[in-house]
């Protein structure tokens, strides 16, 4: 399903009134049920929607037991409906809406004490080039001004762009295919466009990701969730300039410097 409709608007500015044609973000209603039961609606872009309930099944741990996240169903209609055959157990508990848009949810999941532990380290240089691509590779954005975009690196290449007018479905767009292709994430870096908040600390912890990065800012709770799951967290990634607020180890300087890994 195309993720924009072409709608005919009035561009006013100092000079004149005119008509032209402008790419607006299709929004849709996601309703998903397990075994035919429904049990969660949200908003989405129409793309990448098995991408988008696996990530978000997955980081959000709803089904405590086994389910099959190839054997899912999607049917497109005046909402989208998708169904997951599954053996185990629903659970929403803490279910709450997330601090993004477009009636994202989240659910209150324990962490474990377990602190990341891994040999990933990349150069500021390559980091910096990496989140140039993607930042180009936001083609829906750069369309419709509309959208939030996610991506996957190896550290050198983009693996998988996600977008969608939910910064939390982006995220999990990216992180459901991982997943169904079979991508480990243990060894690679999530890129973001918006703000980094507790939800998307805990969505990187819950999958083992060990470096995310973002154009935008982190909130304390967030920096707080990366420190003690030992998350390298980067903000305000814009041109050659970058801060680093936790476990900066990962990070190594091309030039000696004050940090390097």
């Amino acid at each position: 399903m195309k993720p924009y409709k072409n709608k005919t608007i009035i561009r006013v500015n100092d000079l004149e009134n005119s008509h032209a044609e402008d790419a607006v973000a299709e929004e849709k209603r996601l309703r998903i049920s397990v075994n035919g039961k429904e049990i969660l609606k949200l908003y989405c872009s129409p793309t990448m929607v098995r991408e988008l309930v696996v990530g978000l099944f997955l980081t959000e741990g709803i089904i405590q037991g086994n389910w099959c996240m190839e054997r899912l169903t999607v049917q497109y209609d005046q909402d989208i409906l998708v169904d997951i055959p599954a053996e185990g157990e629903v659970s929403l508990e803490g279910g709450a809406r997330t601090s993004g848009c477009v009636g994202g949810m989240t659910f209150e999941r324990t962490l474990t004490d377990t602190v990341m532990k891994d040999d990933v380290k990349i150069h500021k240089n390559n980091l910096t080039e990496v989140f140039h691509d993607f930042q180009k590779r936001s083609e829906l954005y750069i369309m419709t001004g509309c959208m939030h975009s996610a991506a996957v690196s190896d550290g050198r290449h983009i693996l998988v762009v996600g977008e969608d007018i939910g910064r939390h479905n982006a995220v999990d767009k990216v992180i459901g295919y991982c997943a169904l292709e079979g991508i480990p994430m243990g060894d690679k870096i999530i890129l973001v466009s918006g703000r980094l908040s507790s939800e998307m600390a805990v969505k990187c912890a819950r999958c083992g990701i060990p470096i995310v990065v973002s154009r935008a800012a982190p909130t304390t709770l967030a920096v707080d969730i990366a420190e003690k799951q030992g998350i390298t967290m980067v903000g305000f990634m814009r041109g050659k300039r970058l801060n680093i607020y936790t476990h900066p180890e990962r990070i190594i300087k091309q030039s000696p410097g004050n940090w390097t890994g």
